[in-house]
This record gives C-alpha cells, sequence and structure tokens, in this order.
C-alpha cells in the first residue's frame, strides 16, 4: 500500500452554520465512521492540522480581507458573511486548521513523509476569492496549500484538479495570472456559481458538464481533453479540489455520479503523479452534502490512493 496521511482537526467539527444548513459537521462524522468501518483508517497516517498563519494566507489573500474575516468572528451567536457563508465562535479556527492543513500536507509529500494526503476538514475553500468569502467557504485551502508548494518548495508546476459539483471560482481568481499553476475544473453548469463557462485562459480548463449527465460523461471529457492536457504539463505537485457533490444522492445538485467514478477519477490522477511527480497527490475535502454518499465517495477515494 502507499504511504496516505489523513489530516483533520476536531476544530473543522465544531464550525456551525446552523441546523439547517447543508455544510454541517455531519460530513465529517459520516466520513470518519465510514473510514472505521471499512477498516480503511488502519492504514493511514493521522496528523492534527495546525492552523495557517498569516503569511500564509497572505499569498493568495489581501490582508484587507484577512483581517475582515478575523474581525467577523463573533464571540457567540452566528455572524453572516452572506446568505450562505455563517461564522459561529469557532469558524475562524476551524477555517485556519483547514488551510493549515493543506499547508501540512505539502510539507509532508514535500518531505517525503507520505506519498498521498487526505485532508478531512471543513469549511472548504474553492469558492473563497482574493478578496471576497462566498459559497461557504472563507479562505481557499486548495490555494493556500498551492502557493506554500510553490513559495517555500520552489515547484514550477502544480496542477489542481477541482471535481467538486460547483465551478471553483475562487481558486481560478487567484492564480488566473500565474502560469505555473494548471487549473482544471469539471462542474454542473448552468449552477452556482454561474461562472466558469466562459474562461479563456492557457493555464485554465474548465469542463461545464450538463444537468442529469453521469460519470460516464465525465470520464469522456477528462479522457478526451483534461488528462492530456495534465500530462502535457508534467506537474511536480497534484493537488485535489475534491468535492463529492456530483454524486447522484446529492441534494444540492444534479449531477448522476457514483462511488466508481470517483475512483476511477483517482487511479487517472495517480497514474499522473506516478509519472511526473514521484506519487506526490494532495486532496482535500470541499463539498458533497448527502452524509452517506459522502463517506462511501470519499472511503473509496482515499481505498484508491491507498492502492496506488
Amino acid at each position: 500500500m502507499i504511504n496516505t496521511a489523513y489530516i483533520t482537526h476536531s476544530f473543522c467539527g465544531l464550525h456551525n452554520m446552523g441546523d439547517y444548513h447543508p455544510e454541517s459537521p455531519h460530513r465529517l462524522a459520516a466520513i470518519n465512521d465510514r473510514l472505521i468501518a471499512s477498516g480503511l483508517i488502519n492504514y493511514l497516517i493521522p496528523h492534527e492540522a495546525t492552523e495557517a498563519n498569516i503569511e500564509h494566507l497572505e499569498r493568495v489573500h489581501s490582508q484587507e480581507f484577512i483581517q475582515s474575516i478575523i474581525a467577523a468572528a463573533p464571540k457567540q451567536g452566528l455572524h453572516h458573511i452572506d446568505d450562505d457563508t455563517v461564522m459561529n465562535s469557532h469558524s475562524l479556527q476551524a477555517a485556519l486548521c483547514g488551510a493549515g492543513a493543506g499547508v501540512m500536507a505539502v510539507d509532508l509529500v514535500m518531505k517525503q513523509l507520505a506519498n498521498s494526503v487526505f485532508c478531512a476538514v471543513r469549511p472548504p475553500g474553492h469558492h473563497a476569492e482574493h478578496h471576497r468569502a462566498m459559497g461557504f467557504c472563507f479562505f481557499n485551502n486548495i490555494a493556500v496549500a498551492a502557493a506554500h508548494a510553490l513559495e517555500h518548495y520552489q515547484l514550477e508546476r502544480i496542477a489542481i484538479i477541482d471535481f467538486d459539483v460547483h465551478h471553483g471560482n475562487g481558486t481560478e481568481d487567484i492564480f488566473r495570472h500565474d502560469t505555473r499553476v494548471l487549473y482544471c475544473s469539471t462542474f454542473q453548469h448552468p449552477f452556482y456559481p454561474y461562472s466558469g463557462s466562459d474562461t479563456k485562459n492557457e493555464h485554465i480548463f474548465n469542463y461545464p458538464l450538463p444537468a442529469g449527465s453521469d460519470g460516464a460523461y465525465m470520464q469522456s471529457i477528462m479522457t478526451q481533453n483534461a488528462l492530456p492536457i495534465i500530462d502535457e504539463f508534467a506537474p511536480q505537485l497534484i493537488l485535489i479540489s475534491a468535492g463529492f457533490d456530483a454524486h447522484k444522492l446529492d441534494p444540492l445538485a444534479h449531477l448522476r455520479w457514483v462511488e466508481s467514478d470517483y475512483v476511477w477519477l483517482t487511479q487517472q490522477l495517480q497514474a499522473l503523479s506516478f509519472k511526473h511527480s514521484d506519487g506526490r497527490i494532495v486532496s482535500m475535502l470541499e463539498g458533497g452534502y448527502d452524509p452517506d454518499a459522502l463517506g462511501r465517495s470519499v472511503n473509496e477515494h482515499i481505498r484508491a490512493l491507498l492502492e496506488g
């Protein structure tokens, strides 16, 4: 088996945006329960996330924005950043741990302490732009991880693959002008955040998917388009914005993927990572809002990482 690390933190389970909010602590509990039931938890290298510091965040977010999020954190009750992005008294620590998990994960793979890493963190991050929180996201976890790899390890080519059902507008915004980062995203369209379908950029490749399409359709798009582009780019590190809300049971979207589709996609990306980057993969949780489907999908994603 491949050495696969698993990063999380109890703070990520304390962030709560309200009893009926779909991005709930039950998501991490469902993942943990499934990993225990399957026995995969016994093969993972556990790590507790450390908080990102201001320097990590300033690589991808403006100082003004970072300070606004810190200032907005309530001591009690809830504070709305927008209609569906809400902070409680634990949200700031959870967001810092989510971003910090990405930094820790990059360190683990770059120092050869793990081949691959899955970060079971929340809040998610890929909607957070350079100067704006939105879509359940405060800090852009995957962008923080990528920027750390670029700055600290002087990498020249990083690929971010985002298979969340929603377009990662924040990640695209942050790396729009940085050709060291190849960004490939599949997402339902038209759909929130109603972006990405008209992107014209030499290092950003978006693949809008129609509502009702299944995993076979995704696989054909990836095989014909994204995977050859990633292969040609020859990334020194592969990062995954791992959203599982394209699953057919997810209540917030309308695609029809199943667990085997996530296995297939993970295997394709892992093959490219062994070809170009010594097997280095960092995968960070984004969406997925049916707890049972999320738990099963993450379990199979991690199983594929472990099996190499």
